[in-house]
C-alpha cells in the first residue's frame, strides 16, 4: 500500500510540476522583459532611459520666424530636435526645410493640414501622410545621403486604427510624448519651463510648438537639460 501511494505522489508531482513550468512559459510570453521603450498601442510615449538623452519635438504648422529662431537657439546651445512639419506649410517653406536639415535636425511627418486621424478612413490617413511624405522628400533630396526619418506624430495626438494600419504599412512609427508643455493654449514661458523640465529623466520626448513664449523659455529649458548631466537630442536618436 506505501508502494502504491509513492508512486501515485510521484506521479501527481510530475503533472503539478508540468502545469506550473506550462504556466511559467506562458506568463513570461504574455509578458516579456520590459523594453527601454515605453509603447503603448503602437506609439512611443517614452525613449530609452539609458540614453542619456531626452527628445526634443516641435509641431510645426506656422510661424516660420519662430521655428528660424527656435534653430538658431538649438545651435548655440549644441542640441538637436526633431521638428514635425505639416505638409501644407512645406509646400510654402521649403528652404526653411532645407535649413532646418542642413544644421542635423531631424525632420517628421505630421500630416498636411492637421486633420483629426482618428476619424480619418484608411485613403484619407494615407493621403494626410503620404503627400506630406513627398514634400519633405522633394525639399531635402538634394542632401547627401537623406533618407526619411519615417516618423509620424498625429495632430492633437488623436490616433485610430485606420492610422495605425496606415503607418504599418508605409513603415513609419508612431511618435507620442512623455512631457506636453500645451504651449499652443498658455502663453507663459514659465509654466512651459515647468511643464518641459518636471520629472525630467532620460528617455524623455518634450513637446512644444513654435510659440513666441517658447522661443523665450527655450535656452532656460536647454540650460536645466544639461545640468541634470542630459543631452538634447532627435528622436531617432533617443527611441
Amino acid at each position: 500500500m506505501n508502494e502504491i501511494k509513492f508512486r501515485t505522489f510521484c506521479a501527481n508531482f510530475v503533472i503539478i510540476a508540468t502545469l506550473l513550468m506550462s504556466f511559467a512559459v506562458a506568463f513570461v510570453a504574455a509578458y516579456p522583459e520590459k523594453s527601454d521603450v515605453l509603447t503603448v498601442n503602437n506609439a512611443i510615449y517614452e525613449g530609452n532611459k539609458e540614453s542619456g538623452k531626452v527628445a526634443l519635438t516641435f509641431n510645426v504648422y506656422e510661424r516660420t520666424d519662430n521655428v528660424l529662431k527656435i534653430a538658431e537657439i538649438l545651435n548655440e546651445h549644441g542640441a538637436k530636435a526633431t521638428f514635425f512639419v505639416g505638409g501644407c506649410w512645406v509646400a510654402k517653406n521649403a528652404d526653411t526645410l532645407l535649413k532646418l536639415s542642413s544644421n542635423g535636425f531631424e525632420i517628421g511627418n505630421h500630416g498636411y493640414s492637421h486633420r483629426d486621424h482618428a476619424k480619418l478612413n484608411v485613403k484619407s490617413n494615407a493621403d494626410e501622410i503620404r503627400v506630406t511624405e513627398r514634400l519633405i522628400d522633394n525639399a531635402l533630396s538634394s542632401l547627401p545621403d537623406y533618407k526619411n526619418s519615417k516618423l509620424f506624430a498625429p495632430p492633437s495626438g488623436s490616433m485610430g486604427e485606420n492610422m495605425f494600419t496606415v503607418c504599418k504599412d508605409m513603415g513609419y512609427k508612431v511618435i507620442m510624448w512623455t512631457s506636453d508643455t500645451i504651449d499652443w493654449r498658455d502663453h507663459d514661458a514659465n509654466l512651459i519651463f515647468e511643464r518641459a523640465t518636471k520629472n525630467l529623466k532620460a528617455g524623455d520626448i518634450i513637446l512644444m510648438h513654435p510659440t513666441d513664449d517658447t522661443v523665450t523659455a527655450l535656452p532656460k529649458i536647454l540650460e536645466y537639460i544639461s545640468s541634470q548631466g542630459l543631452t538634447a537630442d532627435i528622436v531617432s536618436n533617443v527611441i
